[in-house]
C-alpha cells in the first residue's frame, strides 16, 4: 500500500488536496524490484491545467508500455503547499509512488508556453536539483525539456541537460537504451549526454556555445567538439494511425480544466497563417486513419467512463474524413449518453446539420477567430477568411437558433493601421446586424457578441519572427480604440469587448525570442518570487522589471527591434523542416498582403516535404 508523502494535517490544510495524492483511474503502479529507469514526466502548472495535457497522456501510456521503465508524474506546487513543503522541507514528489523526484533517473519537462518558466525553476528548487545544469552531479536525475516552446530553448539552456526537439514517440526508446549501456559501462553523466547528441532530434545545450558581436546579435553559435551535429532535425511520426495513443486514458480524481476523453485526428496544419507558430513546426500535415479514431474513442470512452469526447487538432474542419467521423460519433455517444465537443472548426467550413446534433438544446456560445478586422490585415496575415464568408457563417449560425458568438483578434501584427483596429468593432457591428436581420419572431432571445483582442507576440519558425513588436502603451492605445470604436455601434448594447494584458504579452515577447542572456533574467525573476506567471492574480511586472533591470538586459533589443532577416537568430540551429528561405518570402508577401493557398490548393515549398508523409505526398502514387 502506498504511503502519502504528505500527512492528514497538511492536506486538510491546502487548497484542494486531490491535487497531491494520485490514485487516480488507470493510474500506473509498478514493482519496483522489476524497473530499471525511472522517469517522472512534469508540467509546470497546476494539477487541473497539467492533467488536461493530451501530451503528457500518450507519453505517459508510451513509456508505461515498457516493462523495465516506470513513468510518474509531477506538477507544480501551488503556492500554499509550495510555502508548507520549504516550510517544513518535504522534498517534491511524483504521484504515483509519492517518493522524492530527486531519487528518479529523468526528470522530463513539457514546456507548452513561456509563461511557465519560473515554475520550472520550482520544481527543480523543491525538488533539491541543482538549477544550473553544470552544477548538477551524477545522483540527480537527467532534466529534459520538450514541448513547443524548446523551438528556442535559449532562454532555459543553462536549467537543462538536453531538450527533445519534435514529437516524443520517435526517440525515447533509443535514449533510454543509451542510458541503460552508459550506465552498465560505468559511463559519466557527461558521457551519456554526448551519446545522446547523436541522436536525432536532441539539443544537449552545455556542447554548444555562442558568441556576439557588440551590436549584441549572435556572431556565431558552434558545438564546443567534433562530431556534435550543427544542426539539429526536429523529430515527427509519419504515420499517426500506427504510433502511440492511450487506450486508457488518466481519469482525475477532482474537476480539471478540460474533463473528457480527447481524440487527437491530425496534426499540422495546411492553412499557413502567418502569424501563427503551431502551423509552422508540425508541419507537414498526417492525419490518423478513421479505423484508428473509431477503435480509439469507444476504448477511451469505455476505460474512462467520461461523460465528453473533443476533437483535438489545429484545424478540424480540414480532417478529410471529418463527416464521417462524426456521424460515427454522434451515434455512439447518444447511445452512451455521451456528449461531443468539436473546436477548431472554421467559419467557412461551419456545418449547420452538425453543430445542431452535437450542441446542446441551449445553443451555447459559438466561437469564430477572424483575427483582424479588415480584409487587408486578413491577408497580411494570411488568414484565408473573407467578410463574406464570415457574415454567411455568422448568419447561419444565428439562423439555426444560436445568438451568443465570441470573437478572436489579435492586436499588433506587422503593418496594423488605425483603421485596421478599427475595423475590429465595424466587423462586430455587421456580425451583429445579420442576427437582426432575422425576423424578430423568429430569434432566440437578444444577441451577444463578446469580441476578445490578445495582443501579437512574433514567434520563432514563423514569417513574423523578423517583426518588431508593439510596446505596452501601443497596445494599450489600440485595446483602447477598438473599446472607443464598440462604443460608437449602432449595436453596441449587443457588444461585449476584453482584451489581455499588455504587460504580460511584454515578457512573454522576450521570452519567445531570447537568449542564454535571458537566463539569468529567469532565475532572478524566481528569487524575487515570481511564479505562475500565467495567472492574472500572480503575476508580478514589477519584479519582473526588476531582474531585467538588475541583469543589464533591455526589453527592447529583443521586443521592438526590426530583426535582420541575415542576422542570426537563437533558434537558427534548429531544422523545422519548413525553410528559412520559405519564411522570408512569406514575411515579404505579407508587407505586400499577398495570400498563399493553403496545402491541399497548392504545395508552396515549404520544405517539410523533405519528411516524407502527410499533405505533402497525398496525391501521389
Amino acid at each position: 500500500m502506498r504511503k502519502l508523502a504528505l500527512k492528514d494535517e497538511i492536506l486538510l490544510s491546502i487548497q484542494q488536496p486531490a491535487r497531491y495524492i494520485g490514485g487516480e483511474v488507470n493510474m500506473c503502479m509498478k514493482n519496483k524490484e522489476d524497473i530499471q529507469i525511472r522517469f517522472c514526466m512534469c508540467f509546470p502548472d497546476v494539477y487541473e491545467i497539467g492533467m488536461s495535457h493530451l501530451g503528457i497522456q500518450i507519453l505517459y501510456d508510451m513509456f508505461n508500455r515498457w516493462e523495465d521503465v516506470w513513468c510518474e508524474r509531477v506538477y507544480s506546487p501551488w503556492p500554499d503547499l509550495d510555502a508548507l513543503l520549504r516550510r517544513e522541507k518535504i522534498p517534491l514528489f511524483a504521484l504515483e509512488s509519492q517518493e522524492p523526484v530527486k531519487n528518479f533517473d529523468f526528470l522530463g519537462i513539457t514546456i507548452q508556453y513561456e509563461m511557465c518558466y519560473t515554475n520550472i525553476l520550482q520544481i527543480l528548487d523543491l525538488s533539491g536539483i541543482p538549477l544550473m545544469a553544470n552544477e548538477r552531479t551524477e545522483d540527480e536525475p537527467i532534466v529534459i525539456g520538450g514541448g513547443p516552446c524548446v523551438y528556442n530553448p535559449e532562454p532555459l539552456a543553462p536549467f537543462f541537460d538536453l531538450f527533445y526537439i519534435g514529437e516524443g514517440e520517435t526517440q525515447y526508446e533509443a535514449m533510454l537504451a543509451l542510458y541503460r549501456k552508459n550506465r552498465a559501462a560505468g559511463g559519466s553523466r557527461r558521457d551519456f549526454l554526448q551519446s545522446c547528441a547523436a541522436l536525432p532530434g536532441i539539443y544537449v545545450p552545455s556542447l554548444y556555445e555562442t558568441a556576439y558581436q557588440e551590436d549584441g546579435t549572435i556572431a556565431s553559435f558552434q558545438p564546443v567538439e567534433e562530431g556534435i551535429p550543427q544542426k539539429i532535425r526536429k523529430e515527427i511520426v509519419t504515420n499517426l494511425s500506427e504510433t502511440y495513443y492511450p487506450d486508457r486514458p488518466l481519469v482525475p480524481l477532482m474537476q480539471i480544466t478540460q474533463d473528457r476523453v480527447v481524440l487527437e485526428i491530425q496534426r499540422g496544419c495546411i492553412r499557413g497563417c502567418r502569424f501563427c507558430q503551431a502551423g509552422q513546426i508540425y508541419r507537414p500535415v498526417r492525419e490518423r486513419s478513421l479505423s484508428f479514431l473509431k477503435r480509439q474513442a469507444i476504448q477511451m470512452l469505455d476505460s474512462s467512463g467520461c461523460e465528453e469526447i473533443s476533437l483535438s487538432s489545429l484545424s478540424s474542419s480540414d480532417y478529410s474524413k471529418l463527416p464521417e467521423l462524426v456521424t460515427f460519433l454522434i451515434e455512439e455517444t447518444a447511445r452512451r449518453h455521451v456528449n461531443i465537443s468539436l473546436p477548431s472548426l472554421r467559419i467557412d467550413a461551419f456545418s449547420l446539420d452538425v453543430m445542431n446534433k452535437v450542441q446542446d438544446v441551449k445553443k451555447s456560445s459559438l466561437t469564430f477567430a477572424p483575427e483582424a478586422g479588415t480584409q487587408r490585415m486578413r491577408n497580411v496575415i494570411n488568414k484565408g477568411l473573407t467578410e463574406e464568408e464570415i457574415l454567411y457563417g455568422a448568419g447561419q449560425a444565428f439562423r439555426g437558433g444560436w445568438n451568443k458568438v465570441k470573437l478572436y483578434f489579435m492586436l499588433g501584427q506587422p503593418t496594423e493601421t488605425d483603421e485596421d483596429v478599427a475595423g475590429i468593432a465595424a466587423l462586430a457591428q455587421r456580425i451583429a446586424e445579420e442576427y437582426y436581420e432575422i425576423p424578430k419572431e423568429q430569434r432566440n432571445g437578444k444577441c451577444q457578441i463578446t469580441v476578445s483582442t490578445s495582443f501579437f507576440v512574433p514567434k520563432p519558425f514563423t514569417p513574423f519572427q523578423w517583426a518588431p513588436m508593439n510596446t505596452a502603451e501601443e497596445f494599450l492605445r489600440k485595446a483602447y480604440l477598438v473599446k472607443d470604436s464598440i462604443r460608437t455601434q449602432k449595436n453596441q448594447k449587443s457588444l461585449r469587448y476584453h482584451y489581455h494584458a499588455a504587460d504580460v504579452t511584454i515578457l512573454e515577447g522576450v521570452l519567445a525570442r531570447g537568449d542564454r542572456r535571458i537566463a539569468p533574467v529567469i532565475r532572478r525573476a524566481y528569487e524575487k518570487g515570481c511564479l505562475f506567471d500565467a495567472w492574472d492574480e500572480h503575476f508580478d511586472n514589477e519584479k519582473w522589471m526588476k531582474a531585467f533591470q538588475e541583469e543589464g538586459v533591455d526589453i527592447a533589443f529583443y521586443n521592438t527591434r526590426q530583426r535582420s532577416t541575415d542576422e542570426i537568430l537563437p533558434w537558427d540551429f534548429i531544422d523545422c523542416g519548413v525553410s528559412k528561405e520559405f519564411l522570408k518570402k512569406e514575411y515579404e508577401k505579407a508587407l505586400a498582403g499577398i495570400v498563399t493557398p493553403d496545402c491541399r490548393t497548392q504545395c508552396n515549398g515549404c520544405g517539410a516535404a523533405v519528411f516524407g508523409g502527410g499533405v505533402c505526398f497525398e496525391n501521389k502514387n
